[in-house]
């Protein structure tokens, strides 16, 4: 028998796919300029570190949607409501990836990297919103033990602060800024388990 979320995440995985590819559309050829091209493609570094870094959240995104939707096995009209907010925080990305890469190497690099921490901030609280609606409304598997949607909920609650927290250092450090970010991108990649013990200083196990 099918899931009964099925269709969210069919729908949900398309969302993620065009996302992730409309990236690729702000890294421009440079014009043709005889002898020049080599120095035009390094002056666009900005538009990579910024491709990159998106790439590496979209993908860490649906990693995290796939976990929630391992967990989740039922839905309601409130969880296609939040399910949504989730999926207009991923399509709005490649928006602040064109203004940080646009940005990042003038006076409004500071601005520009606000706008760009500021989409995660919303992310982090629409999953945030969305795992505790899941969890509060009975709607995850029957096999899903306490102790595993607490790690996930642990991991998840410190996001909207974190990603604050980039904002607030951004003021001061725009690289700092943006070296906070993906180190939370990666610390959101690791399973909750694993998660848990990075954040209690204990060594994951294998």
């Amino acid at each position: 028998m099918p899931s009964e979320t099925a269709r969210i995440e069919a729908f949900s995985d398309g969302v993620f796919a065009i996302a992730v590819t409309l990236l690729i559309l702000e890294v421009k050829v440079p014009a043709a300029d005889s002898g020049q091209l080599g120095r035009h493609l390094l002056q666009q570094w900005p538009s990579y570190v910024a491709f990159v870094l998106s790439f590496a959240f979209i993908g860490i995104m649906w990693i995290n949607h796939h976990r929630l939707f391992n967990h989740i096995r039922r839905s309601d009209d409130g969880l296609l409501i939040l399910n949504l907010l989730v999926l207009l925080g991923v399509t709005a990305v490649p928006f602040p990836t064109a203004v940080l890469a646009t940005h990042l190497q003038t006076t409004d690099a500071r601005t520009a990297a606000i706008v760009y921490n500021g989409m995660y901030v919303a992310v982090a609280i629409f999953f945030n919103l969305l795992w505790r609606y899941s969890l509060s409304h009975h709607l995850l598997g029957h096999e899903v033990d306490k102790a595993s949607a607490d790690k996930i909920s642990k991991q998840y609650a410190g996001g909207p602060f974190l990603y604050l927290a980039c904002i607030a250092i951004a003021w001061f450090s725009v690289t700092a800024s943006l070296v906070l970010n993906l180190c939370l991108a990666i610390f959101f990649a690791l399973p909750p388990a694993v998660a848990e013990r990075v954040t209690r200083g204990r060594p994951a196990r294998a």
